[in-house]
């Protein structure tokens, strides 16, 4: 045996003794079956959110380097960030685009999850939990973007914690808590920083830790395959070798480690492409004449300006409910009409009109931000 294989050896030896970790474990996970229809990529969305979150941890961490939650400093530190930190643009563009792409990729995978019935008993609660995680995003996204302190993330800060206030009993003292003082300012900053960095990571993990829970003991819905019987199921080399499943390594992992390749790809070249943005400096004494809030809010946006607020507030809440308990909303229509077409149907439903209102608003936007019409217009 050569010296270096001799110390190899001792050095394995060394960690067994003392890390009580079976290799045994490992094997069985790396065998673990995994239904053929995973192979298809739109059932690998659920790791592409995890891939995001730790483009979103890595770059984080390189921005909070140089970022100071200070109304007098946020601004000029983030303009730092962009002009004198060495690729900070490229750093800071990663973290807006892997945000976007993950709201995105949730959004896809719940859709995914909703149209092939995949949460229905015994998988409600992960339903609840996927919901969850998409809220925790997306209030990721709200605080982030205040962070920025320019002109149009300022105001709409003031308006998303003025909107808090219209809550009925806890509104006020919700929109006190966020403010941390009466208007948009120090406080709001330290506040929105602290959920940013601390809050929403940690409430993330702890849901995602549950997800990852619920999803390995109650497994993965086989889509359209005839069920193994109990003791078949018990068995990897009998699941794998039924022609129905593949193994999870090296097969998925190197599906899911492909995907990882291209969504750097992808965020790269968005990052060169449309790299971030930074407005005007935050001005309290001068109100935008447009104000409009990141495109995942488009929908809330629309519906605020097509009703009160009071009742579009309501509406949305409905909306926040019907969608988290609507695998027991599902099975309750099953029992009372057995008619399982119900559910897409109202998924479909419910898609176009958060579809319309998003695209809606884009297009407004684009006109306000823009202002194609009135040139347009003189031109001819």
């Amino acid at each position: 045996m050569s010296k270096p294989d001799a110390t190899l050896r001792r050095v394995g030896a060394f960690f067994r003794e003392r890390v009580p970790l079976r290799i045994e474990v490992f094997e069985q996970l790396a065998k673990e079956p995994i239904p053929l229809h995973m192979k298809r990529w739109w059932y690998c969305l659920g790791g592409t959110p995890l891939i995001c979150f730790g483009v979103l941890l890595l770059t984080g961490i390189g921005l909070t380097f140089y970022y100071i939650p200070e109304p007098s400093q946020a601004y000029q530190s983030v303009q730092y960030i962009n002009e004198r930190v060495y690729f900070g643009w490229y750093i800071r563009s990663l973290h807006k685009w892997a945000g976007n792409l993950m709201i995105i990729t949730l959004i896809l995978h719940l859709l995914r999850v909703f149209f092939t019935s995949a949460y229905r008993k015994p998988r409600e609660l992960n339903w609840m939990v996927g919901c969850g995680l998409l809220f925790t995003v997306l209030g990721f996204g709200f605080t982030g973007y205040a962070l920025v302190f320019d002109q149009i993330s300022y105001w709409a800060a003031q308006v998303g914690t003025g909107l808090a206030a219209k809550a009925p009993v806890v509104g006020e003292f919700f929109q006190r808590f966020m403010l941390g003082g009466e208007v948009v300012g120090k406080g709001t900053l330290a506040r929105f920083f602290v959920f940013h960095v601390g809050v929403w990571p940690t409430v993330f993990t702890a849901l995602l830790a549950l997800h990852i829970f619920l999803f390995r003991g109650l497994g993965i819905a086989d889509i359209g395959v005839k069920q193994l019987s109990a003791q078949e199921a018990r068995d990897h080399d009998v699941m794998l070798k039924s022609g129905r499943y593949f193994p999870f390594f090296p097969n998925h992992a190197m599906t899911e480690m492909v995907i990882a390749l291209a969504i750097l790809i992808v965020l790269t070249e968005l990052s060169v492409l449309f790299p971030a943005t930074l407005g005007e400096p935050a001005d309290p004494l001068n109100t935008p004449a447009h104000i409009q809030p990141e495109w995942y809010f488009f929908f809330q946006f629309q519906l605020l300006k097509m009703f009160p607020e009071k009742l579009a507030l309501g509406l949305q809440l409905v909306m926040i409910l019907i969608m988290v308990f609507w695998p027991f909303l599902d099975g309750w229509m099953l029992k009372k009409w057995n008619k399982p077409w119900l559910s897409p149907v109202f998924g479909l439903a419910g898609l176009a009109v958060f579809l319309a209102l998003t695209i809606r608003e884009a297009l407004h936007g684009y006109v306000l931000f823009h202002d194609w019409w009135p040139r347009l217009m003189s031109g001819l």
